[in-house]
Order: C-alpha cells, then sequence, then structure tokens
C-alpha cells in the first residue's frame, strides 16, 4: 500500500468515525437543571424523572457529582474525580437514576469544570501530595503553582494563607501543634491539618536523642552514631497571616 492509499483509507475512516458520532449526537431540546446534595441526592432526582418527562424535558442538567468536600451543596469544591459523592449515593443509586432516565428517552448534561478542585489538605488527596513533597510530587503539576516567583525566600515553596494571627505571635500562643497519626507526621492549626515534608522527620525524631543514647549500649541495634548528619536539603510550604 503505497502513501496515496494510506491518505484514502485515513480518510474513509475518519469519514465513517464522523458519521457514526452524528448520528448518536444528542441535542438537547429542553433542559432541568438538578442541583444535587446531601438533601437531594441520586434517588430524589430518579423520582422527579417521570414527572420532569410529563413536562416535556428532554435532558436534565446535573450539578457536578463526583467526590467533593463533605457538606458541599454546589459540588465544585472536588476532592477526588475518580469517585462519585457518597454523600450522594452509591453506584447503585446513579445506575438507577440513569437507567430511569434512559426509560423516558431522555438524557444528561453534567455541570463539569475538570480544573475545580477543593484546596483541602485532607480530603484532597493530590494537594495533599504536593503540600508534602513539594514540586517533586507527581501531582504538582496539576496545579498552577509558580515554584520560582519574584520573591526568592519562596522559591520551591507554597504559601498558605491559613494563619489569623502573625506567625511569631501565633507560635508562642502555642496554635500550631505537631501531630503524629497514621504514620505521619503533621502540623495542625486549629482544623487544619497540614503534611510536614518526611526529609524533615530526622529534626523532630532527633529530639531527645543525646539522652536516649546515654542510656543504650553501643552494641544496641538502635543506636545511632553521634556525628549523624543533622542538616538536610528540602522543600517545604510556608504561612502567611491572613490580616
Amino acid at each position: 500500500m503505497n502513501d496515496t492509499q494510506t491518505h484514502h483509507l485515513s480518510d474513509q475512516l475518519a469519514e465513517a468515525l464522523r458519521q457514526r458520532l452524528r448520528k448518536r449526537q444528542r441535542l438537547p431540546v429542553s433542559t432541568y437543571r438538578l442541583q444535587l446534595h446531601a438533601g437531594f441526592t441520586f434517588r430524589h432526582a430518579r423520582a422527579i424523572v417521570p414527572y420532569l418527562a410529563k413536562l416535556g424535558i428532554t435532558d436534565v442538567y446535573c450539578s457536578p457529582y463526583l467526590r467533593a468536600r463533605p457538606g458541599s451543596t454546589h459540588g465544585y469544591d472536588i476532592c477526588d474525580h475518580r469517585m462519585l459523592n457518597p454523600e450522594l449515593g452509591s453506584e447503585v443509586d446513579y445506575q438507577t437514576f440513569v437507567e430511569e432516565l434512559v426509560s423516558h428517552r431522555m438524557g444528561q448534561v453534567l455541570d463539569f469544570v475538570p480544573n475545580h478542585m477543593a484546596v483541602d489538605s485532607v480530603m484532597n488527596p493530590w494537594w495533599r501530595d504536593v503540600l508534602e513533597d513539594g514540586p517533586a510530587s507527581r501531582f504538582a503539576r496539576f496545579f498552577d503553582i509558580d515554584w520560582h516567583p519574584v520573591k526568592p525566600e519562596l522559591d520551591g515553596k507554597v504559601l498558605l494563607p491559613v494563619l489569623g494571627d502573625h506567625y511569631g505571635l501565633v507560635l508562642e500562643r502555642g496554635e500550631l501543634q505537631l501531630a503524629f497519626k497514621a504514620g505521619a507526621l503533621a502540623l495542625h492549626y486549629f482544623e487544619k491539618d497540614l503534611p510536614i515534608d518526611p526529609v524533615q522527620y530526622p529534626r523532630v525524631l532527633r529530639t531527645g536523642l543525646e539522652s536516649l543514647q546515654a542510656e543504650l549500649p553501643p552494641d544496641e541495634p538502635c543506636w545511632v552514631p553521634a556525628n549523624w548528619p543533622r542538616t538536610c536539603g528540602s522543600w517545604r510550604w510556608t504561612f502567611h497571616s491572613t490580616t
């Protein structure tokens, strides 16, 4: 097969695909917005489908229903694009809703904004990973972060506007609490839960190390040499006062 024949075959396949898509294309004639949240779930949506069909609605226009921040009433603060929002129901509930639409020959339009996500360090695993590993995070490129801003002191960092007062005052009042749970270190600031860069763990774990070493014999497996390096480079996020 020569180049001319190859191009001709490609054109034929492309045209066949276009024709097939045109046949499957659905243009909404009349839509009805369904604002899904914990008080109006997939089951509620399914229940009103027959009524909407009688009104002449051809397609329902659903608000975002991927997993969002708990309690979200709009659904735009998405935390995980890979699953449905559990507050709206189960996979079975969703499938039953879709089947009800199909049975009434109705379609569905989804309000979907890929770049809308919740900046929640607990519920959003991608964002938490970025806060923990910085530019090295596999999700770093998913967010519009300027890793090399004008201010050199912010190079390779994320500035978080979460403090309610100046950093020094917050620190003196003991409002920043270091915690250990689920096998990881985190910094708590009231309801905020922020991850600690693993490279910084030795700075915490070395606290009281000398006194502990004094109680252990030199042949103890957990004994650490006194000249163990005490500094290491890493990325980090930093605080910004909102006042």
